[in-house]
């Protein structure tokens, strides 16, 4: 695939979303999917077709992510968790689309947390990548993060507890690909429901959770 034929199928695909993709992202996104092509050869990063690439890996690896930019709120803080980044998207593709951040991959399996640094370096991001089960990952007053993200995760009272942990008040969790999330746990978490919206038409789910300690002030 040259590099022309990449940047047109990001733009077909781009266009039902409502997406404009900035011009100067074309080559580091271009660079990520090569990168992810070589590696998801080798270990398994990702089960969507890469070779030739599928408009399911597109809209799900690169148009969702950039997507999701455009509906994250003020963040108190610039400091970002993403859980489980495996193959690194949505991650990475969001921290190109997004204004700066500060970007933790949390990837507790080896050889992928191994491609992520990989990707790192290649990019040359602002990001760090934590070898380790985001439940084991050790947070400090000064270390809660303004956004946490994951996608398709599993929506227990576990994941949601430790995630209320890892961010600061008013934080923001942003979960792809979850529909509905029991509200008794949302409380429980002190999460409140922020927003819901779809990414592509049909499909692209994103639910924002908004981290509300009790007596906090929101203005």
């Amino acid at each position: 695939m040259t590099s022309v034929d990449f940047q047109e199928r990001l733009q077909a695909r781009a266009e039902p979303a409502g997406l404009t993709i900035p011009t100067r992202l074309f080559a580091s996104l271009e660079t990520y999917y090569h990168l992810l092509a070589r590696w998801n050869a080798r270990i398994n990063l990702t089960a969507l077709e890469l070779s030739p690439l599928s408009d399911a890996a597109v809209d799900r690896l690169f148009i969702e992510p950039m997507s999701a930019a455009r509906f994250l709120p003020k963040l108190p803080r610039p400091s970002w968790f993403d859980i489980g980044s495996g193959g690194g998207s949505p991650a990475i593709p969001l921290l190109l689309a997004s204004p700066p951040l500060q970007l933790t991959m949390v990837e507790s399996r080896q050889r992928k947390a191994a491609f992520l640094r990989e990707a790192v370096r290649t990019l040359e991001l602002a990001a760090v990548v934590e070898t380790q089960r985001f439940e084991d990952l050790p947070i400090s007053e000064q270390s809660r993060a303004g956004l946490v993200t994951a996608r398709a995760v599993r929506v227990d009272a576990t994941f949601l507890d430790t995630v209320s942990k890892m961010l600061c008040p008013l934080g923001t969790l942003a979960l792809f690909g979850v529909r509905s999330i029991d509200s008794n746990l949302l409380s429980r978490a002190c999460l409140s429901p922020d927003a819901q919206v779809e990414l592509l038409s049909g499909a692209g789910q994103l639910t924002l959770l908004r981290h509300v300690p009790r007596g906090t002030r929101v203005g």
